[in-house]
């Protein structure tokens, strides 16, 4: 179940979105992630944005499929040579044992609460065994929308294990820290490596 309002606004500020994400090399958690991957392995980059991440991990060499509900995300996706960009949800995730990881950064937070245990185990499915699976939240309580009229979803750390571990993953260390973001307001996250 997507959000069309938060779909809106992604469609009509990606430029902006990709200019406040644009980075020309991949932060520790990426190049962290890229190299715990098997060689040329098969990566689902899930809620993929304007495919910055992507493009990462096809430079390094993987196979990398990136999915948006927003079009013109996705539009900005399929430029990166070596992404193979799609316009899905979360809901469109239905293979089984087919990639050696998934990568949903700040993505899932979009999803409704309610929503989340369906998306992990789908996600948990998708995965070869031992797959990589990770995912970045906003932390907190609750679900509201931002300034700009985004919907998100926020966890605590303690929330975020117990879903991971129902799902049947194993979560490893969390990063925590603080960003500002595309509505300019600094905001507390949390993401995490769990195997499948």
């Amino acid at each position: 179940m997507t959000d069309r309002e938060t779909i809106r606004i992604y469609d009509s500020r990606a430029e902006d979105y990709a200019r406040v994400t644009a980075s020309d090399t991949p932060d520790a958690t990426l190049r962290a992630f890229i190299e715990a991957l098997p060689e040329k392995a098969h990566v689902l980059d899930l809620g993929c944005g304007p495919g910055l991440s992507a493009r990462h991990m096809a430079a390094a060499g993987h196979h990398v499929d990136a999915w948006d509900a927003s079009a013109a995300m996705m539009e900005l996706a399929s430029a990166h040579p070596g992404v193979s960009a799609r316009q899905a949800d979360f809901d469109a995730l239905d293979a089984a044992a087919a990639y050696d990881g998934i990568w949903a950064n700040f993505s899932l937070l979009h999803a409704p609460r309610e929503a989340m245990p369906r998306h992990l185990a789908a996600i948990h499915r998708a995965l070869k065994p031992g797959g990589l699976f990770h995912v970045g939240v906003k932390t907190g309580t609750g679900s509201k929308r931002d300034d700009l009229g985004r919907l998100y979803t926020y966890y605590t750390e303690a929330e975020l294990t117990g879903l991971l571990r129902a799902a049947g993953f194993t979560p490893g260390p969390f990063r925590h820290g603080e960003d500002l973001g595309l509505d300019n307001v600094m905001a507390p996250w949390i993401t995490v490596t769990a195997h499948a």
